[in-house]
């Protein structure tokens, strides 16, 4: 981990290079390891129609950069001089799509080939901006981006080096205009342009800065990381939408544990999750180890081919803010649980203005926020209630996240592994050998109310508190 972060702020190995060349370096195929048959088939059908067509194509970004790293690409992505309209009228199984940033998504069965058509720069004068082409804001952040241009203008455009490589299926060359193979086998993140000026372009950027590096193991390059600290506060100007995006990519990608510490260091986190940024400052022991558990712990699910969710991502991210907020509300007389329910409602509500966390994902963080306060409550019928909620594995896994944390819970992990084990005698005894014991609530066993004739007024009390 300590290596990354050195990484981060490592000097490069020449002065870096501020502007791309407009005549690339040409890498022919004795010259480079990639054949057109590692890529996608459908993919490569793209670029040669494309070409057939009168246009240049080219596969670009990162199932170029990938292939040379040896890394099976997810996306296999098409940079054409067509147009999206000129595209579309190729391919039958094409659709236009987005707006701020216009392209195709050519559809075959499941798989999905994005094509774009060649970026140019915008304007630098304000006066000569089209705004159904492009726009800016007063910080210079891109809100429209359909300025169309030359392969050499796109290649200026590209955010990274090592994704301004285009390669052609067809004559099985490499066109590099950024020194990009150079920082791929030095194993650099680093910006075309000057680096402030295109984080404030696009601060997601700083972002994807991150997550390559992250993936890759790559360091950031000194000139690109140094502004990241400074900008950082940008990014609560992106729209919660699109963060929402990014953070999925971010912390579900295999790498989140490398990409958490480099969030921190960068001060990325604190824009993204303010609340548990504060929970760092004022617990920082406690919050780092639970969360950095829940990472490493997504991370080993992801390479063991295991589903994930975000939801339980987002209760690990979120939780260290939480218990604070329900002592304040129990503090005021509210009980623990209501406590749980209002501080939980609050603290989401603030969290979905930064990152917009779908209702789907919410509810279910809410859930396991709960389960925590039910846990402990299992005396009589409660154990096997809990056991039948369609949240306990998620709750129960939460509560084993906490003490491996260094939360003090009084054995209930434990108790809640050996009653899921036991049999229905031994968890009988179980709960017997609650007994006169508190509960994690503080609390000993109830008197269970009776009617004047000593017997139960009616059926299934316990289960129903």
């Amino acid at each position: 981990m300590l290596k990354k972060l050195f990484q981060s702020f490592r000097s490069p190995l020449r002065k870096p290079q501020q502007h791309v060349r407009t005549t690339p370096e040409v890498l022919s195929s004795s010259q480079h390891s990639l054949q057109r048959n590692q890529f996608s088939r459908y993919a490569v059908n793209i670029v040669e129609r494309l070409q057939t067509a009168g246009y240049q194509a080219y596969l670009v970004g990162g199932c170029v950069r990938d292939m040379m790293l040896g890394i099976t690409p997810k996306d296999f992505d098409v940079a054409t001089s067509a147009t999206p309209e000129q595209i579309r009228a190729e391919f039958r199984n094409a659709r236009i799509i987005g707006r701020r940033f216009k392209l195709v998504h050519i559809h075959f069965g499941r798989e999905i080939i994005e094509v774009a058509t060649f970026r140019a720069n915008h304007p630098i004068d304000d006066e000569d901006e089209d705004s159904n082409q492009s726009s800016r804001n007063e910080s210079g952040r891109i809100l429209r981006d359909n300025v169309y241009g030359t392969l050499e203008d796109d290649a200026q455009r590209r955010d990274f080096t090592i994704n301004a490589l285009y390669y052609d299926p067809v004559t099985e060359r490499v066109l590099d205009y950024a020194n990009g193979v150079h920082d791929i086998r030095n194993r650099l993140i680093r910006l075309i342009g000057d680096p402030q000026q295109r984080y404030k372009e696009d601060p997601v950027r700083m972002l994807r800065a991150v997550r390559f590096a992250a993936k890759l193991d790559f360091g950031i390059e000194k000139h690109s990381a140094t502004p990241i600290r400074p900008l950082a506060p940008m990014l609560r100007d992106i729209p919660s939408a699109r963060l929402f995006e990014e953070v999925l990519k971010l912390f579900l990608s295999g790498y989140a544990e490398a990409t958490f510490e480099m969030l921190v260091d960068l001060e990325l986190f604190e824009p993204l999750f303010p609340a548990s940024s504060k929970a760092l400052e004022y617990n920082p022991t406690y919050t780092h180890t639970l969360i950095s558990e829940a990472l490493a712990n997504t991370d080993l699910r992801i390479k063991q081919n295991k589903p994930v969710t975000p939801a339980f991502l987002f209760a690990a991210l979120l939780w260290p803010a939480l218990p604070a907020r329900v002592l304040r509300l129990q503090e005021r007389g509210m009980p623990p649980i209501p406590a749980m329910q209002e501080a939980a409602h609050e603290l989401i509500t603030e969290q979905c203005q930064r990152i917009a966390i779908p209702k789907r994902f919410t509810l279910p963080i809410r859930e396991i926020w709960d389960m925590q306060e039910r846990l402990p409550r299992r005396s009589g019928k409660r154990a096997d209630l809990l056991l039948e909620n369609p949240r306990f594995r998620a709750g129960y896994d939460f509560l084993l996240l906490r003490e491996s944390a260094g939360e003090e819970t009084d054995g209930l992990g434990e108790w809640w592994t050996d009653y899921q084990d036991a049999n229905d005698s031994g968890r009988r005894d179980m709960i017997r050998d609650l007994g006169s014991k508190p509960d994690a609530t503080g609390q000993g066993p109830r008197k269970r109310r009776r009617s004047s004739s000593g017997k139960r007024k009616r059926a299934g009390v316990d289960g129903a508190e």
